[in-house]
């Protein structure tokens, strides 16, 4: 039975609150019509002629084909690779259901998500049973934690073939962008990516930055809109068909790298002045802009579970929208709840991008 798209049952107004008018009627410094935009016709503007293989694009159109924002050009999907990245332990003690991969993925079914994302051992275990109903997005590498002392390098856990054989729409891997193993992270996950879209399946490129040389004077660009979009940059170079990102909250990490005669990378005073503003609409815009301009879908993480989640969900996926984004992905937000409110939750996050009265800055 198809999925029914239903009106927004709280208004994004409410959850913004006094932030509502400031997300909801901001005009974006970089102008939409230099972007490529979601929409129905998507993939058919921005990957038909390029080459990208009939079987990778047949993927891409399963995962922007299903579930309630099926054939908007929007994306929502369930990660839940936590168990290998955050412990076990301290993912899903919330919800010790979710132990059990068939609940993981029965959340993204009743959830109304495009696909869901999570390792080799949790879609192959239930592969079989659901494969056939909603797209498995497969997660080729992670970083464990149980190496003493802890260390922040992804490492694979299997192989494409193995994603393919499982019954795979797309795989998707991490690189940690400025640490020390960057290097050969960005190798390996260039070589899976060739190999996955060879055999027909897109590739999701989780895009991270991790040095503590990002963090400066007490303020952390870990998430500064200048560092993260030139991550993005170099992962749509490695041909990610979708870039997963932190959302940006500031700006400016390249200027504070190069204070006090030191020397980091390049940028131009005009990314600050001319590209973007301090508004988190803009910053996102930023983002996108370094996707190839939008060709590559953005997509931004739902972040930890806190104590506004459904506020703090449905904000970022306003940015994300007005900005020109191509959706969310959550996962701890919606699986450390009961299976209802998870799905109250996803389906809150996707009635943004529903919801027509919500434009492009």
């Amino acid at each position: 039975m198809p999925v029914l798209r239903s009106k927004p049952m709280t208004k994004t107004t409410d959850y913004l609150g006094a932030e509502a008018a400031n997300l909801l009627e901001h005009e974006a410094i970089i102008s939409s019509d230099i972007l490529q935009l979601p929409g129905s016709d998507f993939l058919d503007r921005t990957w038909k002629n390029s080459d990208r293989n009939p079987q990778t694009l047949r993927n891409l159109a399963s995962l922007y084909g299903h579930g309630r924002l099926g054939g908007t050009g929007y994306l929502s999907i369930l990660p839940v690779d936590q168990g290998i990245e955050h412990s076990a332990g301290a993912s899903f003690t919330p919800n010790p259901a979710y132990y059990d991969p068939a609940k993981i993925v029965e959340l993204a079914i009743e959830g109304g998500c495009n696909a869901v994302a999570s390792t080799y051992g949790v879609l192959g275990s239930v592969a079989r049973d659901y494969a056939h109903k909603i797209p498995f997005i497969v997660k080729i590498n992670h970083n464990e934690l149980l190496t003493s002392p802890n260390n922040f390098d992804q490492i694979m856990f299997g192989s494409i073939e193995e994603a393919w054989n499982l019954g795979a729409a797309a795989v998707g891997a991490t690189i940690y962008y400025g640490s020390e193993e960057s290097g050969r992270q960005i190798q390996e996950v260039a070589h899976a990516f060739a190999l996955a879209h060879e055999l027909g399946m897109a590739t999701v490129l989780w895009c991270y930055l991790r040095n503590s040389d990002f963090k400066v004077d007490g303020s952390d660009y870990h998430a500064s809109a200048d560092l993260t979009g030139q991550a993005n940059h170099l992962g749509v170079t490695i041909e990610a068909d979708i870039i997963k990102q932190k959302q940006a909250t500031n700006n400016g990490g390249y200027i504070a790298m190069n204070e006090g005669g030191s020397s980091f990378g390049k940028f131009h005073k005009g990314m600050y002045s001319d590209l973007c503003t301090d508004h988190p609409i803009d910053l996102c815009r930023y983002q996108v802009l370094n996707c190839y301009s939008g060709r590559a879908g953005l997509i931004n993480s739902g972040g930890a579970s806190g104590d506004d989640d459904f506020g703090q969900a449905v904000r970022t996926a306003v940015i994300n929208k007005r900005a020109g984004g191509t959706g969310l992905i959550s996962g701890r937000k919606a699986f450390q709840r009961p299976m209802a409110e998870g799905v109250q939750l996803l389906n809150a996050i996707q009635d943004v991008y529903l919801d027509d009265a919500i434009t492009i800055a």
